[in-house]
């Protein structure tokens, strides 16, 4: 009598190592682009950009009766250290130098005068006119010139940008530069040239409408 042979006990299948050496194989290419450690993969697995947007939908219409007088152009760098409690900065933390470019508008709303602002005499030859002083705009960034010099980060923060949809965020950056560049604008006397140069505006203006003497103030 025959006896049956049995098969090892705990031997796996061929088609599982087939599908197990893919999906490695895969792992790897993927780990290879994310990580730029294996060059010439970023252009064989290259993505192509399509833009599926809809339309731009128009909300509101407000009417501006402000004059911008003046434009200042400003630059910070931004150093931002986060550091984590009871971890070396190799494992947790990290550091940004970020430059940072912007302007900022100054601007006379010429939409706040009142009825008793503008007073002609009766030949029409004389004009004075009070307007409130100047005001600065909200900071702009302009991204095409800002850009990030150095990032360091920790282990952990590495392998969190790995998983992230959004890796090496810099809203944080870019917030504290809007900020430092609109705390600059107030200290740089912006204001003081927009209302000088609104006053030449204006002056210019009224003259060449027939005015011999001008006079602008400026209060709140």
């Amino acid at each position: 009598m025959t006896t049956p042979t049995r098969k090892p006990a705990g031997r796996v299948p061929g088609w599982v190592k087939v599908v197990g050496s893919v999906v490695l194989l895969l792992a790897v290419l993927f780990a290879g682009i994310r990580m730029s450690v294996l060059p010439g993969l970023k252009d064989l697995f290259g993505t192509e950009t399509r833009d599926r947007s809809g339309p731009a939908l128009l909300e509101s219409i407000q009417d501006i009766s402000r004059y911008d007088a003046a434009t200042g152009n400003f630059q910070v760098v931004v150093d931002l250290e986060k550091d984590a409690k009871f971890l070396p900065d190799a494992v947790r933390g990290s550091r940004t130098l970020y430059v940072g470019a912007g302007t900022v508008d100054a601007y006379v709303d010429l939409g706040r005068l009142g009825q008793g602002d503008v007073r002609v005499d009766d030949e029409r030859t004389s004009a004075t006119l009070r307007l409130p002083h100047a005001r600065l705009g909200t900071p702009a960034l302009n991204p095409e010139r800002s850009y990030a010099v150095s990032r360091q980060r920790g282990l952990l923060d590495r392998l969190g940008d790995f998983f992230s949809d959004n890796p090496n965020s810099e809203q944080a950056v870019q917030k504290l530069a809007v900020r430092h560049i609109g705390d600059a604008a107030k200290e740089s006397g912006l204001t003081t040239r927009a209302e000088t140069n609104t006053t030449e505006m204006l002056e210019g203006l009224l003259r060449s409408l027939g005015f011999e003497k001008v006079r602008v103030t400026y209060g709140d």
